[in-house]
């Protein structure tokens, strides 16, 4: 008699055919499953205005239409940067149920550079990347995050009733990252200076650096939130001499509990952004899906309180993201 395995099956197959079983078997968990529709993404410029420091903060926003109260990811560029810098980033985290704003600090930004002689670009960008500027930049974030709270209230503003910042995330890139560090938990050595935004939930650090006054466990030991740093075996950068080996002592630094580190394998300090340092770095287009990847992932579980992204980042599932050579930690 020829037996026929595959019968039992034919009912399920029937049934998932006409929708019956689709409520009974959720999707599995996707970090970077997005609506490519890109006419539901709505990205605005506006400007944040510190009346007390008299300083304007340029800021882009990227949203989907239609989804009220989202979390809120903030991010800082790196130094010479601006608010349109790495809008991969934007778009992808805004098409996942986010409002994404992007900063722009101005002292550091772009505008250091733009009509400079090309020989003469370095030195003006070594003379931006001083405290003054990361005084600044720190002070961006709680004037940023205090005018988006005062958008969400006004009547008619674009805005009005569709942020949730009970949850709030920051991130940034190098100068960025040095910014996210301060107003998340880092401890400073200077004494009355304490730049932590007890708004902020979880934070993302791509390029992390120790600051240089400071050891650092005494700078990370006591960060208390969420934590995920990205960084690469070729992270260097040629203001500040920081090297790969000193980007990763911040994650060894932190103290035990929901804290990540992925380290990308033969990653540059520009794996991170969508521009190239020297014209000549060659991208992996992994890295970028990589960094989609998790960060989504581990915003949902820290920023969204999604149990699926929780039980997926402490799994063996990101592993499936990388390739040879590329680690994921967490502790």
């Amino acid at each position: 008699m020829t037996s026929f395995p595959f019968l039992p099956l034919v009912p399920i197959l029937l049934a998932l055919s006409t929708g019956l079983l689709s409520a009974e078997i959720p999707l599995p968990y996707d970090p970077l499953s997005i609506d490519s529709d890109a006419s539901k993404l709505e990205i605005r410029d506006l400007e944040v205005i510190d009346t007390p420091r008299s300083r304007t903060i340029p800021i882009l926003v990227y949203r989907k239409e239609g989804i009220e109260k989202q979390p809120v990811i903030l991010f800082s560029h790196g130094l010479g940067g601006s608010r349109k810098n790495n809008p991969y980033l934007g778009e992808h985290w805004a098409r996942r149920g986010y409002t994404v704003v992007f900063l722009q600090h101005a002292g550091s930004d772009e505008e250091v550079w733009k009509d400079r002689r090309p020989k003469d670009r370095q030195t003006a960008l070594s003379a931006a990347a001083d405290v003054s500027n990361l005084l600044q930049r720190v002070r961006d974030v709680p004037a940023v995050l205090d005018q988006l709270e005062a958008w969400g209230r006004e009547d008619k503003h674009w805005l009005k009733g569709k942020l949730d910042l009970a949850h709030v995330g920051m991130s940034g890139h190098s100068f960025g990252a040095v910014t996210t560090q301060a107003v998340s938990g880092q401890v400073t050595t200077r004494p009355g200076f304490r730049f932590t935004d007890e708004r902020i939930d979880a934070a993302l650090a791509m390029s992390p650096s120790v600051p240089a006054n400071a050891k650092a466990n005494v700078a990370f030991g006591k960060v208390s939130i969420p934590w995920l740093l990205m960084t690469g075996t070729k992270d260097s950068s040629l203001i500040g001499k920081t090297s790969p080996e000193s980007r990763r002592q911040v994650f060894a630094a932190l103290p035990e509990g929901d804290k990540y580190e992925l380290v990308l394998k033969d990653g540059t300090h520009m794996a991170f952004s969508e521009t190239s340092l020297r014209g000549t770095d060659t991208r992996n287009p992994n890295h970028h899906r990589v960094i989609l990847g998790l960060s989504t992932a581990f915003w949902d579980a820290y920023l969204k309180a999604d149990p699926r992204a929780a039980d997926w980042l402490k799994s063996e599932a990101p592993k499936a993201l990388l390739e040879e050579g590329d680690l994921w930690l967490r502790k």
